[in-house]
């Protein structure tokens, strides 16, 4: 079951979040806003992920010049070091991805309810819908079909406008550094106590698995507007990702690797939700061992602590 759930906090809320974002309801709002009304929500969702994005690309505006080395420079770990060591504004722009990917989750949740009310009222237009729908991403969309490239995101990105007159090819160049701010400050996660994996919930206690659904589709929407390779600038991502990860299995210091492991599985959590991506691709930049020792290990942990 695909829900949105509480976690024991000191603030305890006053409503259980699984009650009003479990399938059931949100098949229920599905049925009572109909398509058009899901169109306007996912609409709302978009605008609220626009106005991350554009505060993202301020930030790699002011780290631009560092991000730019950064770029190039991945195989050489101390030089990448001390380049981070200058970067600013880390813990925001991880914020504001997480944000994005949270806002996204909630809308797959309301494009699946979608998709399952309109297959019960229409077998027969949603059986050849994805046939149909192919290359129509807006026609798929609307009947809450999954899509590889998102059009309402495109058009919410589309639609920004510039405070200041940027070139194509500029806003190109801030879109690539953008991935690369994302990729080499995953492992700042590692350090936080929140980062643990919880395999009862299938995430994050602070929601950053679903920054996977943001990188994946913030890059494909970015990239289909100003025309670059969606593939490979995830392939880009992924080796500085790998790269700046493979770093923190080096480290000794118990703080900043606390839930290195947990932080590792966000590497095949992106690759998992990306068509462009494979497994192939992903054990060439990083150890399928490394993976497949972080499961085992975040697995014993939550045993550990159940006991």
């Amino acid at each position: 079951m695909k829900a949105f759930v509480n976690l024991p906090t000191d603030n305890e809320l006053t409503f259980n979040a699984e009650e009003y974002s479990d399938i059931s309801e949100m098949r229920a709002l599905s049925e009572l806003l109909g398509p058009y009304g899901m169109k306007f929500l996912s609409e709302s969702l978009m605008w609220h992920i626009s106005s991350q994005v554009a505060e993202l690309k301020k930030l790699v505006v002011e780290n631009m010049d560092v991000l730019t080395q950064m770029r190039t420079s991945f195989d050489k770990p101390d030089h990448m070091a001390a380049l981070f060591k200058k970067l600013t504004s880390v813990d925001s722009v991880l914020k504001r991805m997480t944000i994005i990917g949270v806002i996204l989750s909630f809308r797959s949740l309301a494009q699946e309810a979608l998709r399952d009310v309109g297959r019960s009222c229409s077998s027969k237009m949603l059986v050849s819908a994805p046939q149909v729908a192919m290359n129509v991403y807006e026609l798929s969309s609307a009947a809450g079909l999954p899509c590889e490239i998102d059009p309402a995101l495109v058009v919410a990105l589309s639609s920004q406008k510039s405070a200041e007159n940027i070139s194509p090819e500029e806003e190109y160049k801030i879109a690539c550094l953008l991935m690369v701010f994302v990729a080499v400050s995953l492992p700042m996660f590692a350090c936080s106590v929140m980062s643990q994996y919880s395999p009862a919930i299938e995430g994050h206690c602070n929601n950053i698995h679903c920054l996977a659904k943001a990188i994946n589709q913030i890059a494909a929407a970015l990239f289909t507007i100003h025309k670059g390779s969606i593939e490979d600038r995830l392939k880009e991502f992924l080796a500085l990702a790998s790269s700046s990860l493979l770093k923190i299995g080096q480290e000794t210091d118990k703080t900043t690797t606390r839930n290195r492991e947990s932080v590792y599985l966000l590497l095949d959590m992106v690759r998992a939700e990306s068509p462009f991506l494979t497994m192939d691709l992903l054990e060439s930049c990083f150890p399928y061992v490394l993976l497949r020792n972080a499961y085992h290990a975040v697995y014993k942990q939550s045993i550990s602590a159940n006991a």
